[in-house]
């Protein structure tokens, strides 16, 4: 890790905007998306005379493997300024490689949980349940920019407290799963539905995917809230354009997707959404499922200030002092000079105009798709550039103090939290080809050291090796070759935490 360089080998721009002054603006364009795809078999065809070349597949990430366990991880890299002090807690992502995989790593980049079941997975991050700390994702099947699946809560023994699906006939999209006081979960739903496309000169017996939201009861699974965005926006409020040729929204088997919906939170007895085809942000009224107004898009009630411009966005927050925050990424294309960023405003609502707080912007991370801003207690920000795979953490007067990077192909969200683990699964011991103990701990975030334990019985056991932790895994030299071996993890007292499997060798 290092700790004072600068987090690129290039010329490096930090930009950040303070009121709005300088800010970079852009057209939002057409296109861009993100999916995992499967391979497909056969030779490689040259492109006919005349044709440009096909894209380049972006190269696969590196991957972090073990001896002690099959897991593996997305190899990241950190970097940290100089006497620079970081907000407590690990860092929560999803790194695409090219299936999105929930990853837990600490400030020196290692890995501290790895999501063991190889499941896609979105939006892992530390919320609360019934006043507890759980952990939380999103699982299920990745498309094009949608998921069907469910969201997972696990307690800090990694057991499972609950599966949280959607009701009436929906299904989880991977952009969110927000638990709220109330012990419900807010999620969204993109079901495939007819649409009359005249407005965007499309057909008029169209094809679209819907924008539901949904509150659901975790412990009963009762839906308590059903608000259908295609009652609420029209179709003409979309900035996308339709894949004509393609045949995009003619048929049932291949949707348009005018709105897309990707975030959804609790503002007071309303609920502020983001929708990144409409470059807009909507206030909904719970009560009544009315818009109380837009901010951003074709139709805004309130004026977005200059040097606020933003488009195509995520991640839409109303925080306890009045501001509402967002993740701007600005535009959709792959290649463009366009930078994004993450943006505060104070909301006048009775004079509908809106004031830009601050613009955080680093070494021109650009992320077309995916992308959040998690604002914390402390006043730092921990940004994801979505797309551009690489997690900043800004200070509270806006300065970049620390970045994980290499987060795969993109990660969706990032965050910073708090967390304890103490697994309820034995700790993971193998002896390697250089004859060495290999000792990990899936999640356990309290191990300071690793005592090895060696004998010719497996009742006879004693202490080989005492050692300091050194990451994910942790490699114990042996003086001789034991007929049988265990690891127990200490705590920095002394005290054992857990014990391994006795391993015959």
């Amino acid at each position: 890790m290092n700790d004072s360089a600068s987090p690129s080998l290039g010329t490096t721009r930090r930009d950040i905007l303070i009121g709005g002054a300088g800010a970079l603006l852009g057209a939002a364009a057409v296109g861009g998306g993100w999916a995992v795809v499967s391979s497909r078999t056969g030779d490689a065809q040259e492109p006919a005379e005349g044709e440009a070349e096909p894209p380049a597949s972006p190269a696969p990430p590196a991957v972090r493997r073990f001896v002690s366990t099959q897991l593996t991880a997305v190899e990241v890299t950190a970097w940290r300024a100089e006497g620079a002090a970081l907000s407590a807690g690990l860092l929560f992502t999803t790194p695409r490689s090219p299936v999105f995989r929930g990853v837990v790593y600490d400030n020196a980049g290692e890995p501290v949980w790895i999501e063991p079941d190889g499941n896609a997975c979105t939006e892992l991050r530390v919320q609360t349940y019934r006043g507890r700390p759980v952990l939380t994702y999103w699982t299920g099947q990745v498309l094009e920019g949608v998921g069907y699946g469910k969201g997972v809560i696990l307690d800090e023994r990694y057991l499972p407290v609950a599966e949280v699906r959607c009701g009436n006939g929906q299904i989880a999209d991977l952009h969110e799963f927000q638990l709220t006081e109330r012990g419900t979960a807010l999620l969204l739903a993109y079901p495939v539905l007819p649409a009359d496309l005249t407005d965007i000169g499309g057909p008029a017996e169209g094809w679209v995917y819907g924008a539901q939201v949904q509150e659901i009861d975790v412990a009963t699974g009762e839906v308590l809230f059903d608000w259908d965005g295609l009652e609420h926006i029209g179709i003409a409020e979309t900035i996308r354009e339709r894949d004509v040729e393609g045949g995009e929204g003619e048929s049932q088997a291949r949707p348009f997707d005018p709105i897309h919906l990707n975030s959804v939170a609790e503002d007071g007895d309303a609920l502020l959404l983001s929708a990144r085809h409409t470059s807009a942000l909507y206030r909904v009224d719970r009560r009544t499922g009315e818009i109380l107004w837009r901010f951003g898009g074709k139709e805004s009630d309130i004026e977005v200030p200059e040097g606020g411009e933003f488009g195509w966005q995520h991640d839409a927050r109303r925080h306890a002092d009045g501001t509402v925050t967002l993740y701007d990424n600005h535009e959709p294309a792959e290649e463009t000079d366009a930078v994004s960023a993450a943006l505060k405003f104070e909301i006048d609502e009775e004079a509908r105009t809106a004031a830009l707080v601050h613009a955080l912007r680093y070494d021109d991370h650009y992320g077309y798709a995916m992308g959040n801003a998690q604002y914390l207690e402390d006043g730092h920000v921990v940004v994801g550039w979505g797309m551009d795979p690489v997690l900043t953490e800004f200070d509270e007067s806006g300065v970049a103090v620390f970045e994980l990077q290499g987060l795969g192909l993109g990660s969706y969200r990032s965050f910073r939290h708090p967390w304890r683990g103490r697994p309820a699964t034995p700790p993971d011991l193998a002896i390697g080809p250089d004859g060495q103990a290999y000792v990990s701990w899936n999640g356990a975030t309290e191990v300071a050291r690793w005592r090895v334990l060696t004998g010719a019985k497996p009742g006879r056991l004693r202490e080989e090796a005492t050692v300091e932790r050194t990451g994910f895994e942790t490699a114990v030299p042996l003086a001789s070759a034991p007929a049988y071996v265990l690891a127990e993890a200490l705590d920095g007292e002394g005290r054992v935490l857990g014990r391994s499997r006795v391993l015959q060798v």
